[in-house]
């Protein structure tokens, strides 16, 4: 279950509800899940496809790529800056990782210019 929360928050939420994704995770504690290495591991697998994944982290694999393609137009505030929260750690604390799931969901490198921009700006 934590590892659908984090990644949930990671990505901008799971579900697609009309034109927003679901706020069912928004009250997590993101803080709490990436001071854990080992629940934050888990997410990583289930997102590489190295471990299992709950059904909502199956589904956040399927809402991943419109999120990324959107700019998470779809994400509300809180999910905006949680997931801007979970990318700066990535590329901060877990740089091996963060290249990975790059690689992965980010080949041509188009999504993660954009982002790492953000998180530059906002640092």
């Amino acid at each position: 279950m934590k590892l659908a929360l984090v990644v949930m928050a990671l990505f901008c939420g799971a579900a697609l509800a009309g034109e927003t994704y679901t706020s069912k995770y928004d009250n997590i504690d993101v803080d709490k899940i990436l001071a854990n290495d080992r629940i934050l591991t888990q997410y990583i697998k289930c997102l590489m496809e190295e471990g299992n994944c709950t059904n909502e982290g199956r589904e956040l694999k399927k809402t991943l790529p419109d999120a990324l393609a959107t700019g998470c137009n779809k994400c509300s505030e809180k999910q905006k800056a949680q997931t801007e929260k979970v990318l700066r750690h990535l590329s901060k604390n877990r740089p091996r990782d963060w290249q990975r799931l790059k690689t992965k969901y980010d080949p041509k490198g188009e999504y993660s210019k954009k982002y790492e921009g953000k998180l530059v700006q906002s640092s």
